[in-house]
């Protein structure tokens, strides 16, 4: 008896130095959350929200990582798969979050909402909300929650659609023939812009149209680019870009932005919020109050902007789950999305900071931007994308070259996706 009390006394006063597996043990006291972000605006909005939250919380110090994409990316699997729990909030692009939702690596956010008595903010933007869940939609788990409002906008040349007396592009068709007029009047203007570059440029651009027509990639978790609507966007797309400028499947977004910005262009078919923050600065546009940002074209299906949010949450490894929850709380507030829009442009994720006078007024695009988030189409919702994505993108440059045709293009490519899913 003397034998096992003595080894309860031992337990019990080792039991505060004991890491358990998955991080669960929370620590007192002072703490220090570490965060897993990105660089660029993403780092100073970052590092504004954790200096505004430490004047009010003077017990809690932040170290901020501010990586590349790619590296976020490496870092912070490698850190939650093996559940080390270096992290305590993580930052992750849309694309990637299927796989990291579906492996368990981030903490329920439920079971937190309800320890703080909290609820779900409803001034989230609906479709981004539904991102951060798994499954994916309405229903599922809730694992993180939008804090980057990204979403693919279309800009067009008022002043030529005026010149010419063309009609808005409301519809792809409209798209098309505002082309050839530009091209037939305007010899010194590329009518049309647009990534072309193989992967994810070509692609990204790509989707909105080929949504628009109906197109699917996947249908119930199978390729579907083997339909007469692939094959019809697939054919405009080509015949669109027979108005884009020489080279254009080399183009990545600075050759875009500078024909946007210089005036050479009269449409670009994909622009991002980070892309046209200073579209009507005088110091850097040839085109003030020249330009219309707007949402994407309809065609036979509605307006169909891709989202590319960027969304938080805390790994199931992190110790400081409670405080890191807080953290994210205040990081995704309307106040601090509001601070962060106006200083470091970043668009947000929430109705009402859309709709804030002074963020319209220097963001002139911004109801077109909450119009294409509440809109917008999600990539398809798989661990695969990445591979998919980069044989789409493949096929699709190949047939923008003239290597293959429409058809034997989406055919291949969808034996290929097809391989890739199965």
């Amino acid at each position: 008896m003397k034998k096992k009390i003595l080894c309860l006394l031992v337990i019990l006063s080792i039991m505060p130095f004991i890491t358990f597996a998955g991080g669960a043990q929370e620590e007192d006291g002072p703490v220090t959350l570490t965060i897993a972000g990105r660089d660029g605006a993403y780092g100073d909005a970052m590092q504004l929200a954790a200096d505004e939250y430490k004047k009010i919380n003077p017990d809690v110090n932040f170290e901020i990582l501010k990586l590349s994409g790619s590296s976020l990316f490496e870092k912070s699997v490698i850190d939650m798969k093996s559940g080390v729990g270096t992290y305590d909030i993580v930052l992750i692009d849309d694309p990637n979050a299927t796989q990291i939702h579906k492996a368990g690596w981030l903490a329920d956010l439920g079971p937190l909402y309800k320890e703080k008595g909290l609820t779900l903010d409803s001034d989230f933007i609906p479709t981004l909300t539904q991102l951060g869940r798994y499954p994916y939609g309405v229903n599922g788990t809730l694992y993180s929650l939008p804090l980057v409002g990204n979403v693919e906008l279309f800009a067009y040349r008022m002043d030529l659609f005026e010149k010419y007396n063309l009609a808005a592009p409301e519809t792809w068709t409209n798209v098309l023939e505002a082309a050839k007029v530009i091209s037939a009047n305007e010899p010194d203007v590329h009518p049309v812009l647009f990534r072309g570059s193989k992967g994810n440029p070509i692609v990204t651009g790509f989707l909105p149209l080929f949504w628009a027509h109906g197109g699917k990639v996947l249908v119930d978790g199978k390729p579907a680019l083997d339909s007469p609507e692939a094959l019809k966007a697939l054919e405009y797309f080509l015949e669109l870009a027979k108005f884009a400028p020489e080279g254009v499947s080399m183009y990545q977004s600075a050759q875009v932005k500078d024909a946007i910005y210089s005036g050479t262009g009269a449409m670009a078919i994909e622009v991002w919020p980070g892309w046209i923050k200073n579209l009507d600065n005088p110091d850097e546009s040839a085109v003030v109050g020249k330009v219309k940002v707007t949402k994407h074209p309809a065609e036979t299906e509605k307006s169909s902007p891709m989202i590319g949010v960027w969304l938080a949450g805390i790994p199931e490894a992190s110790m400081h789950k409670s405080a890191a929850f807080d953290f994210l709380q205040f990081l995704t507030s309307s106040d601090m999305q509001e601070k962060m829009a106006d200083v470091t442009g970043i668009p947000p994720t929430r109705t009402s900071v859309h709709e804030v006078p002074a963020l319209v007024e220097k963001y002139a695009w911004y109801p077109a931007q909450l119009d294409g988030l509440n809109n917008g189409v999600a990539r398809p919702r798989t661990n695969k994308w990445k591979e998919i994505e980069d044989a789409l993108g493949t096929y699709l440059q190949l047939a923008l070259i003239g290597e293959m045709d429409a058809k034997s293009a989406l055919m291949e490519v969808n034996a290929r996706i097809g391989e890739i899913v199965e």
